[in-house]
């Protein structure tokens, strides 16, 4: 058959087939169905938590051998960008959202945090975030500072680090749905944002802990009450759901606990569990974070339904992945074909340019300062927030031994000083080369990232009971302290006592157990104590130090410790302080 007759032929045999169907369809009482098809999109999220202002790559982070028995390198905001564009790339229909549960400034890293997390919030932007909730490191400078970050103007002390380019405040929302004005009632920032993709409209309520105010020093949130995460989002999701949006996704800065790998949920536990069985059946999945832990979970909503929870680790090490099926035509999340993947930020792909860029130009401002030394360490000392905080560990019980230093003698007279684990952000360790220093040297910028936070050190009188309540504060039970009942203190030279954890709260200090250079502490004793203004000021839920009384004030922390390096040339860990913790 020529190519001219097989033409011929196949034009014959569609005109057969059009009529046989016209026919049929003209025979036919039922319209012909839709393709079911039609009416399903799928919308990926990408989501992350806990930044922290870790803008550059750090040569050895990865994620802990339990989350990653493989150890690979991850982090750097150059990939976190690139592996974001990878996965927006395999996006069905290009429909793809970025979004984050909180934290991603405070306790941040040198670069970041040198400049009160403008260089973090710029990395952002450039990357895409769409919509982010606050966390509790939000506030580590108070509301004021935070709506200066979401809606800009240069820093009230500092000014303009670029003067040509003032600070235009994030072109992204920040979302906090649980956090209220007391005068007024209003949220201090939006509770929600609703974006239309592919035809649906989803909306995120965005919350931070209600333990928040435990976390930060309360000066700077005397503004605001943080509502209960559960009571909050429900009555959100009802408002959300009379606006006619169906699809809801919670963004909740509170996390749990997970025994298996990054991509695992084995035995999770924790503050969200609770959280996550009572929110409304509506919202369809929750991103969360806080605890710095990855998970990608199936956790029952009051229904008894099946509803993902996610979290992406820290330091943008993780990526979460979700692919919300959602029925086009109703607006429904299709919970049964929604699936989540967590994808570890890697560093096989080429870094982003424009990341790349805003780590350059704050560098250039940064380099004379960060390079500096200003002291040296003479064996690795290890235990800082990044690592189990409900233990003594050097590095908590090094910093305590430099507040007592600075707070010693003329400069307030201290005996003991406290530390608390969680506000210790990095170790110290002899091969860390920051800045092309050598082997064993600190710098500035090392320094700076163990007490990135601006306390102020604070000494005061306490009778010993008062300083065994302290101690017996160090376990408080989960409602107060959301997903950490406990965070332990780092105790200065000279002072020792034991633990006993088989013991009920608040009996955990084992009687006559403390002393100071040997004597026993006398219950009805003053003694003079030194610590962090967060910590006086019951940051951590250490309300005992409140009890403090001629109190004096005393240096910035981040410069006492550089003064105490200087002068404590070739730093040792310290021996342990605690029997049992």
């Amino acid at each position: 058959m020529t190519k001219s007759s097989r033409r011929v032929a196949a034009a014959l045999l569609v005109s057969a087939v059009v009529a046989a169907f016209g026919a049929a369809a003209s025979a036919s009482a039922e319209p012909a169905k839709p393709n079911p098809m039609s009416n399903r999109t799928t919308i990926q999220l990408l989501a992350f938590n806990d930044f922290h202002g870790h803008l550059e790559a750090d040569d050895g982070q990865t994620l802990d051998e339990e989350s990653d028995p493989q150890r690979r390198i991850v982090g750097g905001s150059e990939f976190l960008a690139s592996q974001l564009d990878r996965l927006r790339a395999q996006a069905p229909g290009g429909n793809s959202l970025t979004v984050a549960a909180g934290d991603l400034i405070g306790g941040s890293t040198f670069l970041s945090g040198l400049f009160h997390d403008e260089p973090t919030i710029e990395s952002m932007e450039a990357l895409g975030l769409d919509v982010t909730s606050v966390g509790n490191h939000e506030f580590d400078e108070g509301t004021t500072e935070l709506l200066r970050i979401q809606n800009g103007g240069c820093h009230p002390d500092d000014g303009c680090y670029f003067p040509e380019q003032p600070y235009d405040g994030a072109d992204f929302p920040y979302l906090a749905a649980n956090v209220e004005l007391k005068d007024g009632g209003d949220p201090l920032l939006p509770p929600y944002e609703v974006r239309e993709v592919d035809g649906v409209k989803v909306g995120f309520i965005g919350m931070t802990t209600k333990t928040t105010p435990a976390l930060v020093s309360p000066g700077g949130i005397q503004d605001v009450d943080f509502l209960d995460e559960v009571e909050t989002a429900n009555r959100y999701a009802r408002e959300l759901e009379e606006q006619g949006v169906k699809s809801i996704v919670v963004l909740l800065h509170e996390g749990g606990l997970n025994a298996g790998t990054f991509e695992q949920c084995d035995g999770i536990s924790g503050a969200v569990v609770d959280i996550a069985e009572r929110l409304h059946p509506e919202i369809d999945a929750v991103v969360t974070g806080h605890t710095h832990e990855p998970y990608v979970c199936d956790i029952p909503d009051p229904d008894g339904e099946p509803r993902l929870v996610t979290s992406a680790a820290s330091f943008g090490s993780v990526i979460s992945e979700i692919e919300l099926a959602v029925n086009r035509r109703s607006g429904q999340v299709q919970r049964e074909r929604t699936v989540a993947t967590n994808h570890l930020v890697t560093r096989d792909v080429a870094p982003d340019p424009e990341q790349t860029a805003i780590i350059e130009k704050w560098n250039e401002i940064s380099g004379p300062i960060a390079g500096e030394v200003v002291g040296t360490v003479a064996q690795d000392v290890t235990g800082d927030a990044n690592g189990n905080r409900a233990i003594e560990t050097p590095m908590g019980d090094l910093i305590a031994d430099a507040i007592l230093w600075g707070t010693a003698g003329e400069n307030g007279g201290a005996q003991i000083s406290f530390m608390n684990i969680g506000g210790v952000r990095a170790s110290f360790l002899v091969d860390q080369i920051s800045n092309n220093e050598q082997s064993g040297e600190i710098t500035y910028e090392e320094a700076f990232n163990v007490a990135p936070f601006g306390n102020l050190l604070v000494s005061m009188d306490l009778t010993g009971a008062q300083i065994e309540e302290v101690l017996e504060q160090q376990f408080q039970p989960i409602p107060l302290r959301g997903s950490r009942p406990m965070l332990a203190l780092g105790v200065s030279e000279g002072f020792t006592y034991a633990w006993d954890d088989t013991q009920p709260q608040g009996e955990r200090v084992v009687p006559g157990s403390m002393h100071l250079n040997g004597d026993p502490i006398d219950p009805n004793a003053t003694y003079r104590v030194s610590t962090l203004n967060f910590l006086h000021e019951g940051g951590d839920s250490f309300t005992a130090f409140d009890q403090g009384t001629n109190v004096l004030g005393g240096a910035e922390d981040l410069q006492n410790l550089v003064d105490y390096l200087e002068t404590h040339p070739g730093i040792t860990p310290p021996p342990d302080r605690v029997d049992g913790l």
